[in-house]
């Protein structure tokens, strides 16, 4: 991890990361306790949070794949960063939930250009051996932010609102262009045909390279299933600290943060691991299974102590399941169709999560938030118990 670290140019790109992703947290755990504690959201007006975010991602994000192929990457992430500086600030002028929506729809379609861009640069700039280091780190710095922000957003929004966590996105988004505009990359080589109609024919080939490859494409597909559970149940934390736990927005804020440094001490750990293993795929099984372990612990407890400290096995959990996936899709796909395949993955995963959060706010509205959990955590189960199954089939 020191030693990718010290990469200069990687450097630069895992700092312009950390800023722009502080901001991003601090902002969005503002949007939900002003949804939540201020507007008296209901669940669906908050699981519709994440759905705004996410839908971009899930249609945009293919198209936005087969363009970042073809431009300069760098340049796409600083135009990317540009733009979401502006649009960061008319979350001040929001006074309704569906203000919120429109905005976050805007600044996730441009986020759907940047993922990608980023994809593609992070293999330029580091050695493939080293591209689980890079994933490890990349994993920690936003499970570092993960334990920060929801702490700083808490106390910004109870002593001055939530408009100082807007303009603190903005400005993220504005330091992050000037590192990456630091950054020394080399040039690819252009592409090929440039036309419209190689364009078109390009669109799904990021989806029929995921679907084909054995390895790549069960491990996506795992995620995306396991997405829909955990989706599920992360929408409502907020609603289920109000109804359940009884908490305010302070306690919120502090399950993010357990979240994040479970995440952050399992990574840690997870690196060394899987740089031993010859198949990292099995990590992702065992992460989405123990995550619905805890989720089932979370909902017959219904305790705060309890659902404190089973965050942060959550948190351990799931960096079993990001950090090999990112790394397994970075050294196993061909540099010119990174960018595709990246924004495809992703585009996946956010449909996955958007599915669930619709059915989640209207679940929770009939059957409660815990028999939503209950559900989660048996989608969780079954996915990672097939998950074994099928892996002791591929080769």
């Amino acid at each position: 991890m020191r030693q990718v670290i010290a990469i200069p140019e990687f450097r630069r790109l895992w700092l312009a990361q950390f800023v722009s992703i502080f901001g991003d947290f601090v902002a969005l755990y503002a949007v939900y306790s002003m949804v939540s504690f201020r507007l008296h959201g209901t669940a669906r007006q908050v699981s519709l949070i994440t759905v705004s975010f996410l839908l971009p991602f899930a249609l945009i994000g293919p198209i936005a794949g087969v363009f970042v192929d073809r431009w300069v990457a760098k340049r796409t992430m600083i135009a990317s960063d540009l733009i979401r500086a502006a649009l960061a600030l008319l979350l001040i002028l929001a006074s309704t939930p569906y203000h919120i929506y429109g905005i976050l729809l805007a600044l996730s379609t441009v986020s759907s250009f940047f993922v990608p861009a980023q994809s593609v640069t992070t293999p330029m700039i580091v050695p493939r051996e080293a591209l689980l280091s890079a994933s490890g780190a990349m994993q920690q710095t936003l499970q570092v932010v993960r334990i920060v922000s929801p702490l700083v957003s808490g106390a910004l929004v109870s002593s001055l609102g939530e408009r100082p966590c807007y303009y603190l996105d903005s400005a993220s988004f504005i330091v992050s262009a000037a590192l990456i505009g630091s950054i020394a990359v080399a040039a690819r080589p252009p592409h090929a045909n440039k036309q419209l109609g190689s364009a078109v024919s390009e669109l799904f080939s990021g989806m029929r390279f995921i679907l084909t490859h054995a390895v790549i494409g069960f491990v996506i597909l795992s995620i995306a299933a396991g997405t829909f559970a955990i989706a599920c149940f992360s929408a409502l934390i907020a609603v289920y600290v109000r109804d359940v736990l009884h908490g305010e927005a302070y306690l919120f804020g502090a399950l993010g943060s357990l979240v994040g440094a479970g995440m952050l001490a399992g990574g840690a750990a997870i690196t060394t691991v899987a740089r031993r293993m010859a198949r990292k795929e099995y990590l992702v099984v065992f992460g989405i299974i123990l995550t619905g372990v805890f989720i089932l612990v979370i909902a017959a407890a219904g305790n705060r102590m309890v659902t404190m400290v089973t965050c942060v096995l959550i948190g351990g959990a799931t960096a079993l399941i990001v950090i090999p996936a990112s790394a397994l899709m970075q050294s196993e796909t061909p540099a010119e169709m990174r960018g595709r395949v990246s924004s495809s993955s992703v585009s996946l995963i956010a449909l996955s999560q958007g599915i669930a959060l619709l059915f989640a706010g209207d679940f929770a509205s009939r059957f409660g938030i815990v028999a939503v959990y209950f559900a989660s955590s048996a989608v969780l189960l079954a996915v990672g118990l097939f998950g074994l199954i099928r892996l002791g089939r591929v080769r």
